[in-house]
């Protein structure tokens, strides 16, 4: 193969990603880095600030592009957040790797306040992601929750230009970009459940493309992949776009693998919970026999708001 050509987001988080992607690729396979080109994709979800995505049109914004460039071959490989990624891929892709998953936990970062227990009442609260806001509103139905688009650093220079009180962002993220320091809290996964996905980078590629997928082979992390199975498999069985407030982890201990799954409604009053555990190498079915489950426990009238 001649150069492999990586597409990406072009935002600072993604373009992380994808160097970690070239590096593992790189070292598994002995290559020097002149024989990867990252190629930034500038994606209707980076574009779109004034609104959420929601009602902008859901997860796919973030990947529309990039995967547009997968299949006409201007790229050979995707590297993507898996939380951003829609359940159903465009016809003739794939999700063929994940790297090793970091932290999956959601950091807050106060400026009035070190957790949001402590902030004081009825101040701005600020987050794109309608899981996020329902579970401030769960824990703190007094908090005034705003609408907070943008990349990592537009959303940490909102903060301190004083248009909320405080954030929650995904630990990974401030992780591989070195922004420990901003953190104030780290939310614990049973209080404050993360998105299916979080945390873990996924590969698309195209399905056939044997070439490369002998390269990720050599870099997938077989105990990640069969958690983001579960997770999506949940995430897909309920709706698994962004009109839907759903968190969803699962973790593997050798051959075992446990989850934990949560929907809510968006103003934080009602959610339903389910824990699930059972062989790993059944990872997608524990996933949508875990979104059956919460389904019947909840009830239709519970689902009439997300139509």
């Amino acid at each position: 193969m001649q150069t492999l050509k990586i597409g990406t987001r072009g935002s600072p988080l993604a373009l992380a990603q994808a160097h970690e992607t070239r590096a593992r690729l790189m070292k598994a396979h002995g290559l020097p880095e002149q024989a990867f080109e990252v190629v930034a994709i500038s994606t209707s979800g980076d574009r779109i600030q004034d609104r959420p995505l929601s009602e902008a049109g859901g997860k796919g914004l973030f990947t529309k592009e990039i995967e547009e460039a997968l299949l006409d071959r201007r790229i050979d490989i995707a590297v993507h957040s898996s939380k951003d990624m829609p359940t159903v891929l465009p016809e003739g892709l794939e999700l063929s790797a994940f790297l090793p998953r970091e932290d999956a936990r959601d950091a807050f970062i106060g400026k009035t306040a070190t957790r949001i227990a402590d902030l004081p009442q009825g101040v701005r609260v600020g987050s794109s992601s309608l899981r996020r806001q329902a579970l401030i509103r769960r824990m703190r139905p007094d908090l005034d929750v705003v609408m907070f688009r943008g990349n990592v650093q537009t959303r940490l220079r909102k903060l301190d230009e004083g248009v909320a009180d405080g954030t929650i962002l995904a630990y990974a993220g401030l992780k591989r970009l070195g922004l420990d320091a901003v953190i104030t809290d780290l939310m614990p996964l049973d209080l404050f459940p993360p998105a299916p996905g979080q945390g873990a980078i996924a590969i698309e590629s195209r399905i056939g493309d044997r070439e490369v997928e002998k390269m990720l082979a050599a870099i997938h992390d077989v105990p990640t992949g069969q958690a983001l199975a579960c997770e999506r498999a949940f995430l897909g069985a309920l709706d698994g776009s962004c009109r839907t407030p759903i968190a969803g982890h699962a973790t593997i201990s050798g051959e075992k693998l446990s989850f934990a799954g949560l929907i809510i409604s968006a103003d934080g009053t009602e959610s339903h919970e389910v824990s699930l555990d059972g062989p790993a190498r059944d990872a997608a079915e524990i996933g949508a026999e875990a979104a059956r489950t919460v389904r019947a426990r909840a009830g239709a009238k519970f689902f009439d708001g997300w139509a």
